[in-house]
């Protein structure tokens, strides 16, 4: 039995909450956030009761990581330090020592930025059945998880729900504009680039990623998580192979654990045994130590 301790909830009484999402806590502070990273996991669009020791450490980690890394992008992080945090968050240093972000408060841009370097999932489902992914026309005879000959840009509509759609580039330019959709493309494809670049020296592979951005005075600002297994597909080198649904460093094991029940998707989603929450807090762990390390 599992005795690490795990927080899927938070009793911040003291705290004013900005929003509460399926695996994260955002608390206002006027001009600031607080990110509160949980340990709750969320599978088919469905928060699972049971969360994965440590999950929202390991999270801020690697976002920490990748927003110093990334010092050339304008981004929203100010500390993930506790003592620089405000004075009214001190009674609760110790949970949110590790899994907290004080970060510039933005305004959202509704669109999930996501870029995809491989061919596989809802990309690889859209290739099949009509020969394009999120409007664009991919050659013939492509193989999954394939790598193609250049990354695709396939936003996506943000919704507060977490139900986003696949939307085409110029459903986007609808959306937002030319101009700032040409922005958030370049600057995504640029972080892809660079980070996929960085991570094959560590023997890993990003499939696919997605950003969020948002606005402050007038800038664009890379907010929210970025480039961690809730937010990207990473592959090992070593195990990666075309024509096959490579292994994952995420939750992909408690998304197959879940395929293999009789959940109706009606009823509430079943909860995890050991052994799954086990294997995916190894998963977690691994890919934050060969990326960061």
């Amino acid at each position: 039995m599992i005795k690490t301790d795990v927080h899927t909830k938070f009793d911040f009484k003291d705290l004013k909450l900005f929003r509460r999402g399926k695996v994260r806590d955002v608390f206002d502070f006027g001009d600031q956030l607080l990110i509160v990273s949980s340990d709750r996991v969320s599978a088919f669009d469905e928060v699972i009761e049971r969360g994965i020791p440590n999950k929202g450490k390991i999270l801020t980690q690697i976002s920490q990581f990748w927003f110093e890394w990334l010092q050339d992008i304008p981004h929203h992080l100010i500390s993930t330090d506790v003592q620089d945090f405000p004075k009214e968050t001190m009674p609760y240093h110790s949970i949110l020592d590790g899994r907290s972000m004080l970060v510039k408060k933005t305004e959202l841009i509704p669109i999930e930025c996501v870029v995809r370097g491989y061919i596989i999932g809802s990309g690889w489902k859209d290739y099949q059945a009509t020969g394009q992914v999120c409007g664009h026309q991919l050659p013939k005879g492509l193989q999954l998880a394939q790598k193609l000959e250049t990354p695709l840009f396939t936003p996506a509509s943000k919704s507060l729900d977490g139900h986003d759609e696949n939307i085409s580039v110029q459903e986007m330019i609808n959306n937002i504009g030319h101009d700032l959709t040409h922005q958030l493309e370049t600057i995504s494809m640029n972080i892809y680039q660079k980070a996929a670049e960085y991570a094959a020296t560590k023997g890993i592979i990003i499939a696919d990623t997605k950003f969020e951005f948002g606005l402050l005075n007038g800038q664009i600002i890379l907010i929210d998580e970025v480039l961690t297994p809730d937010s990207s597909r990473f592959w090992s080198n070593e195990t990666y192979q075309v024509g096959a649904s490579p292994p994952s460093f995420d939750k992909q094991i408690v998304r197959d654990y879940i395929e293999t029940t009789d959940w109706d998707r009606k009823s509430s989603i079943p909860s995890l045994p050991d052994d799954v929450v086990e294997k995916t807090m190894a998963e977690y762990s691994k890919i934050a130590s060969l990326l960061t390390q």
